[in-house]
């Protein structure tokens, strides 16, 4: 006895469905289908890099390396060698070494810029540190405070000096 009454009859089936396994039937060759072209050849995507933060209430100590971007809003004590761009925002402090394609300085750094092809010191910025560098903007108000090099090319050196002082 049901609890329910289902409103709609169930259709009576005649035979229930029965599921085969088994070897495919072989089908007659088409005669008119044409051969597969040869796929196209895959293009590596060109992705634009990512950008890792470290946020404003963060304080961490180690070494960062690899390619990509990175921002530091917080604290960061350790070296920095990343082949893409470096921005340190206001208000953030980074003491150690730093190799990058571009750098932005907004907040402080208190170590050496020892490559980058370029430089941007905005004018909150402050930098306690050599810096070598293909390019340097540096903005009114922005602090710098050790040895600058730049403009010289991987193979470029600076003039060497004579005894009088001048340039060779």
């Amino acid at each position: 006895m049901a609890i329910w009454k289902d409103p709609a009859p169930a259709a009576k089936a005649s035979e229930p469905a029965r599921f085969e396994l088994g070897t495919p039937e072989p089908q007659a060759p088409a005669e008119h289908i044409p051969a597969p072209a040869a796929p196209a050849p895959i293009r590596a995507v060109e992705t634009a890099a990512r950008e890792s933060v470290i946020a404003a209430d963060l304080t961490i100590e180690g070494k960062i390396e690899g390619a990509g971007h990175v921002r530091i809003a917080g604290k960061f004590k350790g070296d920095i060698k990343v082949q893409g761009n470096l921005t340190i925002d206001q208000g953030a402090k980074v003491s150690g070494g730093v190799s990058a394609n571009k750098v932005t300085l907004a907040g402080e750094l208190d170590g050496n810029i020892t490559s980058a092809q370029q430089v941007d010191v905005l004018p909150s910025g402050a930098i306690n540190g050599d810096l070598k560098a293909g390019s340097l903007t540096v903005a009114a108000g922005s602090r710098i405070r050790g040895h600058v090099e730049c403009g010289w090319g991987k193979d470029d050196k600076p003039a060497a000096k004579t005894e009088s002082g001048s340039a060779a």
